[in-house]
């Protein structure tokens, strides 16, 4: 009988144990949130100063409520991005599982917000309320990560409750592994909501030019 765990259950250990996932000890393996350093607009600067005031201004009545999370803080992040638009697609809430036949599990969930680009996998970003510790949703990002039916592309992920950030990557091959970048938050003297525009950005340009290197690769053959 195959056992079947909601995603927002899973365990770190079940996904090592179970799917061989392994925390990256490669300092070159995720270095995608460390080269971002796009250049923002004054608008962009002056767009992020004013997210960051909203949701300091509501965190005095808290919690904020995932649905609020989203509103105010996550859905101005991917228009500044740029993943409204083409080549860029938005999908909320798509179903995905994460099957173990020879083991008789089965992980299931929603995925809060996917961005793809023509139609692979770029970003999966897991949506929590603002009391809620993101360290907490790092197994259950995961486990939608490693969901991706592509698996010879890495996936990204970023986790938020509005105050705080965190990118994921993770790979199926050669084998599973994933590792993480520093904790980004909004109650940091340096209102940190500039960094993850950066990173964002950085990860929508990433996904373009590996799909421009292979557009050259099969020029060369």
């Amino acid at each position: 009988m195959i056992q079947t765990i909601p995603a927002n259950q899973v365990t770190l250990r079940t996904l090592k144990e179970q799917f061989g996932l392994q925390l990256s000890q490669d300092g070159q393996f995720f270095p995608e949130w460390r080269q971002a350093n796009a250049r923002l607009s004054e608008t962009e600067e002056q767009i992020l100063e004013r997210v960051t005031d909203n949701f300091l201004a509501l965190m005095e009545d808290p919690p904020l409520l995932e649905n609020t999370v989203k509103m105010v803080v996550l859905a101005p992040l991917l228009d500044l991005a740029g993943f409204y638009r083409k080549p860029f697609r938005i999908e909320t809430e798509p179903s995905v599982t994460l099957e173990m036949e020879d083991e008789g599990m089965k992980i299931q969930g929603r995925i809060d917000v996917l961005v793809q680009k023509n139609r692979l996998w770029l970003l999966v970003i897991e949506s929590k309320r603002s009391d809620f510790a993101v360290s907490r949703a790092i197994p259950q990002a995961l486990a939608y990560m490693l969901g991706n039916g592509d698996r010879t592309s890495s996936t990204f992920g970023m986790i938020t409750n509005g105050n705080e950030f965190l990118f994921l990557k993770a790979t199926h091959q050669p084998r599973a592994q994933y590792a993480n970048s520093r904790l980004f938050s909004l109650l940091n003297p340096d209102r940190e909501l500039r960094s993850v525009l950066q990173i964002l950005k950085r990860l929508g340009e990433v996904a373009v030019g590996d799909e421009e290197e292979g557009i050259r690769n099969l020029e060369v053959f």
